[in-house]
């Protein structure tokens, strides 16, 4: 799971999108007219708004509207796990006729209805980061998921020369992004017979607390009595849960003593691949992938013709690379 949006606009919304407690109601505006002197009202919806991966989204989100002389309102659920304010924030959006919808579904069922709503009242959708199973959206910019989970499989083989046993803490049902990088870690290292998955049924959902949590409750059953862990492996899908995991096995006494696989990137998890207590961060491009996507809307509304998908390459760091100057500007994506 790392991940460029945060841009708002709530006054323009009044009453609108004034939403509950759970729904992130900060907001930031940028407007100006572009060359065709037509305005318009982009609204950018996250999954959530406390992963560093979203700063960088919402950055990205917010150099496109300035690049375009467009205005973004940005907002989304705090927490990732939070369906029923994901929809509403896309229904109070639909009321408030905004020009488009850009946004990063955390379900890919429950936001199926409210897209095709907004279709019909004439507002075109252009869906980021996590794909939709079904739904009339203009087009669609994410990471090559499935390739990234097969990325770190690749590199989980590679780091423990073929032979150990791995643990796969997943991060949340509904989320399709993570739900294949999980699909191809878990096919991609079945490729390799000496390697055994232990365990890839646990769940560390939306938040580092959560994640943390049930990391505890996985690595308790391979627990030795020298306090050891009974694996050489772990892999992780996103942000969240690498980092959740990574503060029980420093908590252990065990980072850096099993090899360690995550998804996404932040300060803290960066520290931790250059200290060994990571061995790779298969990254994403979160200001890129917003920023495109609210290009993709405004191409679209001006009537020209946009891609229906916009598959973007992941990036495997390691320790060997991170200080190479053009990782360091992967690791460390602008963020609004």
């Amino acid at each position: 799971m790392r991940y460029w949006i945060l841009i708002a606009g709530a006054c323009a919304l009044a009453a609108g999108c004034s939403g509950g407690s759970s729904t992130d109601n900060s907001s930031t505006s940028t407007t100006s007219s572009n060359a065709s002197g037509q305005k318009y009202t982009i609204a950018v919806i996250p999954k959530g708004s406390t992963h560093e991966y979203w700063k960088s989204v919402h950055a990205g989100a917010d150099a496109a509207a300035k690049e375009l002389g467009v205005t973004i309102d940005w907002k989304g659920p705090v927490k990732e796990d939070d369906r029923e304010s994901q929809v509403k924030t896309v229904e109070d959006f639909i009321t408030a006729k905004v020009s488009g919808i850009v946004l990063a579904p955390l379900d890919d069922k429950a936001l199926v209805p409210p897209v095709n709503d907004a279709v019909k009242a004439g507002i075109p959708v252009v869906i980021i980061d996590s794909g939709l199973s079904g739904g009339d959206y203009t087009s669609f910019v994410a990471t090559d998921n499935e390739k990234g989970g097969q990325m770190a499989a690749d590199e989980m083989a590679k780091v423990l020369n073929g032979k150990g046993r791995v643990v796969v803490l997943r991060y949340e049902e509904g989320s399709a992004s993570t739900m294949l990088r999980e699909k191809g870690f878990l096919e991609e290292i079945a490729k390799t017979p000496g390697i055994k998955v232990l365990d890839s049924s646990q769940y560390g959902g939306a938040t580092v607390e959560t994640a943390q949590k049930a990391s505890e409750n996985l690595l308790a059953r391979y627990h030795k009595p020298d306090g050891s862990l009974d694996l050489e492996g772990i892999y992780t899908p996103n942000e969240s849960t690498t980092f959740g995991m990574l503060l029980v096995l420093q908590s252990m006494g065990q980072a850096g003593k099993v090899k360690f696989v995550g998804f996404d990137s932040s300060e803290t998890l960066v520290n931790a691949l250059t200290k060994g207590q990571i061995d790779a961060l298969v990254v994403q491009n979160p200001f890129q992938m917003a920023h495109d996507g609210v290009t993709i809307m405004v191409k679209h509304l001006k009537g020209e013709t946009v891609p229906k998908a916009e598959p973007m390459t992941p990036t495997l760091v390691t320790k060997d690379n991170v200080g190479d100057p053009a990782m360091q500007k992967i690791v460390n994506p602008p963020k609004e």
